[in-house]
């Protein structure tokens, strides 16, 4: 079954669904009013809401870091457009900080190409997170209950992160760039012959990088 026949949930590495929305800054085709920029889009359950509008707070006031990463951020709900448009204003005068995103005023059909909908919810969207590449590329998908407020700075890290994977061809350890092993090195992927094996514990001693082993080894990423 390919990618248009199937529904909801989609998986990592496919293509972003072409789709027209409507926003708060009017029309915008996705993915290609994003071509050549990372993008996030993250849905949550309604307008006027406390836990949404904490969120909406702590992604405005960390935009300047997602454009440093030539990222930008979109929002969903199935909300119309005039509530999205009021809620900003309500942000704006209340909180004093004005929401210089989009956010999508979802009718129903982003909800269901990407499985915002889930059981015993009603109609509200949950909180789904789209890290998409700039070539159009689903990167990550995160997902979390209504209940849950997202942590806007682990977006962050999975976007810095993920850059530094595709550029310098290595991983990130656990809780990066603060790994309790090997703090902010990366890790150099697994040697998949004995011979290369050898030549990584010939090069870990002779100091080019370290390893516990040779499935294991890691490097500090120069500046």
């Amino acid at each position: 079954m390919n990618k248009e026949e199937r529904k909801g949930i989609p998986l990592l590495g496919e293509e972003f669904p072409e789709i027209n929305v409507l926003t708060t800054h009017g029309l915008m085709s996705l993915p290609q009013a994003y071509k050549g920029k990372w993008f996030v889009l993250f849905s949550h359950p309604a307008d006027f809401t406390p836990v949404c509008t904490t969120e909406f707070y702590a992604f405005q006031v960390k935009y300047p870091e997602f454009r440093k990463l030539n990222c930008e951020l979109i929002g969903l709900s199935v909300d119309q457009v005039f509530s999205h448009i009021k809620w900003v204003e309500w942000i704006k005068e209340k909180l004093n900080i004005e929401i210089e995103f989009p956010i999508i005023a979802d009718t129903g059909e982003v909800a269901e190409k990407l499985g915002l909908i889930h059981p015993k919810k009603g109609t509200n969207t949950v909180r789904a997170v789209f890290v998409v590449d700039p070539e159009g590329k689903i990167r990550v998908i995160l997902y979390y209950p209504q209940e849950l407020g997202r942590n806007i700075d682990e977006i962050l890290r999975i976007i810095e992160g993920i850059q530094i994977s595709d550029k310098n061809r290595v991983a990130m350890p656990a809780n990066w760039p603060n790994n309790e092993l090997i703090k902010d090195k990366v890790i150099i992927p697994p040697a998949n012959s004995i011979k290369l094996a050898k030549e990584r514990l010939e090069k870990a001693k002779a100091g080019e990088f370290e390893c516990y082993d040779w499935w294991f080894c890691y490097k500090k990423l120069e500046k």
